[in-house]
């Protein structure tokens, strides 16, 4: 029987399944030689370290979440329903947001760093549009939103037996509410 051809593209694909499945601590030269079924030479030659590896996979799961992001919004209510996105995906693939959440952001140094990064400019004036606030007002509330959520995901996806979703979009929606009417006060006393 001749001998498989181990590739890149077939570490980084199991390196991500493993990371899916039981969570990015278990992506191993052992276990991903294990799930391509070979021994850990071929794993080596592709991986000068750990590191990049796992930033492969990292990548991978960006784009998994992309994807499974733009699957599972309502194009009606694309700010609310963003938000519900990331907490089903927390529910639903919890090493995966656990991944999204934890990896390193380089050139952080303020929340608005992170809002550039984390948002497309377009939402803000999506927002501002929808609601009839600011654009100014839509960022501020994205941004608080968004911190919200990634927060709430976490403690969602790291809590055993669960909390329920029900339960999480409620609190969302509450938050929302709460920082929505906190940026109509103060237009009102503008």
């Amino acid at each position: 029987m001749p001998k498989q051809r181990i590739t890149k593209e077939m570490v980084v694909s199991a390196a991500f399944e493993i990371a899916r499945n039981d969570g990015m601590e278990q992506v191993i030269v052992k276990n991903i030689a294990n799930k391509i079924g070979c021994s850990v030479q071929p794993i080596y030659s592709y991986c000068d370290n750990m590191n990049g590896l796992r930033k492969d996979v990292a990548r991978r799961a960006g784009c998994f979440i992309q994807e499974y992001i733009a699957a599972h919004i309502d194009k009606d209510d694309l700010f609310r329903s963003t938000g519900k996105a990331y907490i089903q995906l927390a529910e639903e693939e919890p090493n995966l947001f656990k991944i999204f959440i934890l990896h390193q952001r380089e050139g952080i140094s303020s929340l608005d760093d992170l809002y550039r990064t984390a948002a497309s400019p377009k939402v803000a004036g999506y927002i501002a549009a929808k609601l009839g606030i600011g654009e100014e007002q839509a960022k501020r509330l994205h941004l608080n939103m968004l911190i919200y959520t990634i927060g709430i995901g976490t403690i969602f996806s790291i809590t055993s037996p669960g909390i329920p979703a029900a339960e999480i979009f409620a609190q969302q929606e509450f938050a929302y509410e709460a920082f929505l009417n906190k940026i109509l006060e103060e237009q009102k006393g503008d």
